[in-house]
């Protein structure tokens, strides 16, 4: 029983830091298609400026529970999955240095420079984050002794590249939005535009993974098959994936990426129920995957973790929804003139 507690709690760590923190690298990824000047790309790194490092607590999260709760997996993920995870640290130090390190030097050459370490730092984590995720709804090729029997190029898969451009598009969807609500005039339209432009290719992509999920015989849809009212998990996102598209017609903004919120957790609960009860399911054998079961903690180690979770990720959730409300606002040229700002 704990074994499956922890296991959806490690799923919704997972789909808290990709609609938290899914924003910010939306917003990275698109700084050369929407900062037409540099207020404009001072505006997008402020938007996001109070928050991103505290989002990044989430992925901390989701990685300190696998170590804690599953350390068997942990192990597998990290050693199997090395070069993409190490990848996936350099760019996040480097998009973290970008925004600190822009602002230093009154220069433009500087600026450029940083502007494109923060693109760089924010599209590949959202890719290679999509690619690592499909490659575990697919199966990884592991031995029965939990070694990862391929490279890099093994994870470079069609399956595997439909995952990180749907993660990329999916992300780039809810930066652009959530520019639409901090941002004012040409910057905000031009998010807005953007946002409708890409609902229909995003709309594309999700169909093409579904299809490529039956394709590849990911076993993903095996326990909705078996109780088929667990379907309405994907019919959540599915219908905020619908309903957004009104709303960015409506031009009602925080609905709007509400909704895209929505559409990113329901899409990644989906995929994690899916998976269950494996952690990291074996393409060679079944019986080689690991498992909630094989791969858990002891039961003492679970029960004071569990404890500890109740009584500080609330914490951490209150604290968070504080610093939203106290910087809801709109970026001004007044915020921007402020000591400290990006």
């Amino acid at each position: 029983m704990l074994e499956t507690i922890w296991f959806l709690l490690w799923g919704v760590l997972w789909a808290i830091y990709f609609v938290l923190d899914g924003y910010d690298l939306g917003i990275g990824t698109l700084i050369p298609f929407l900062g037409k000047s540099d207020r404009d790309r001072r505006v997008m790194l402020n938007s996001m400026g109070p928050f991103w490092d505290g989002n990044e607590v989430w992925l901390i999260t989701a990685g300190g529970v696998t170590f804690a709760a599953f350390p068997k997996a942990y192990a597998v993920m990290f050693s199997g999955l090395y070069t993409p995870l190490m990848l996936l640290l350099l760019a996040l130090i480097i998009r973290g240095v970008s925004l600190e390190f822009r602002h230093q030097v009154e220069s433009r050459v500087w600026r450029g420079i940083w502007d494109w370490g923060a693109t760089i730092g924010s599209f590949l984590p959202a890719l290679l984050l999509g690619v690592a995720f499909a490659n575990i709804f697919m199966g990884l090729p592991l031995d029965e002794n939990g070694v990862f029997q391929g490279d890099l190029r093994t994870l470079l898969n069609p399956y595997g590249l439909a995952g990180g451009v749907l993660f990329v598009l999916l992300f780039v969807m809810h930066g652009a939005l959530w520019l639409t609500v901090k941002s004012e005039g040409d910057l905000q339209h031009r998010a807005a535009r953007l946002a409708r432009r890409i609902w229909p290719v995003l709309v594309a992509v999700v169909g093409l993974f579904v299809v490529l999920t039956l394709f590849y015989n990911t076993k993903l849809l095996f326990n909705y098959l078996c109780n088929p009212l667990m379907f309405i998990l994907l019919a959540v996102p599915v219908v905020a994936l619908v309903l957004l598209r009104r709303q960015i017609g409506r031009k009602d903004w925080w609905y709007a990426w509400g909704l895209s919120a929505v559409v990113i957790a329901g899409l990644t609960l989906f995929g994690v129920v899916g998976l269950y009860p494996a952690i990291l399911p074996s393409s060679i054998a079944p019986e080689y995957s690991i498992t909630v079961t094989n791969a858990a903690s002891s039961t003492l180690t679970l029960s004071i973790m569990l404890g500890v979770a109740l009584i500080f990720v609330p914490v951490v959730a209150a604290y968070q929804f504080w610093l939203y409300r106290t910087f809801s606002h709109k970026v001004t040229d007044k915020e921007l003139d402020q000591h400290g700002a990006y």
